[in-house]
């Protein structure tokens, strides 16, 4: 963990004004899809960081006992996948086969949990309407030489980021990057 380091803030012409171009993805390729959405993930991961924060202070200014309660169950169930598939081969595989349907189940997990509990208009609107708008971003957004560049840097191990790790506790380290 010491040798992680959170890359810088991009501009926000670089994010989402002037020097931005974006395009619909090719839904009909979606291992290149899917190369788009991990490398921008990797590149812009501080931009995205700084987004969901702000989103979540607005909501919990608004509803601060629920959106802990449902930001808890989110990560300990997160956690608790995490642990399994690294200690059962059975999890483990599904994880690295069915990354998509891995975050779907615990997504899906957190959403049962938390309608029970009655905070989920809190999780869809301070914790999955951020993640939907990243995803929606990282999908559309065109890669620059740049961000191919730093992409590489972190696919063979000299920059370690949170993200890349994250990528890797899901199963996508073997994508990054390439």
């Amino acid at each position: 963990m010491v040798d992680v380091q959170p890359p810088p803030f991009r501009t926000l012409d670089d994010f989402l004004l002037g020097s931005a171009r974006f395009s619909v993805p090719d839904v009909r390729n979606l291992d290149r899809w899917n190369n788009r959405i991990i490398n921008n993930l990797l590149y812009y991961q501080s931009n995205y960081f700084a987004s969901s924060v702000a989103f979540l202070l607005i909501i919990g200014y608004f509803q601060p006992l629920k959106l802990i309660l449902g930001a808890s169950v989110v990560i300990l169930l997160f956690l608790g996948f995490v642990w399994v598939a690294e200690n059962k081969a059975v999890i483990r595989r599904f994880r690295r086969n069915h990354p998509s349907l891995s975050l779907a189940a615990i997504l899906g997990s957190s959403y049962l949990i938390l309608s029970v509990l009655g905070g989920v208009a809190v999780f869809l609107f301070g914790i999955a309407f951020p993640i939907l708008m990243i995803l929606i971003h990282a999908s559309v957004r065109l890669r620059n030489l740049k961000n191919k560049l730093e992409n590489k840097l972190e696919s063979i191990g000299l920059k370690r980021t949170p993200m890349g790790l994250l990528l890797e506790a899901l199963g996508q380290e073997q994508e990054a990057g390439s």
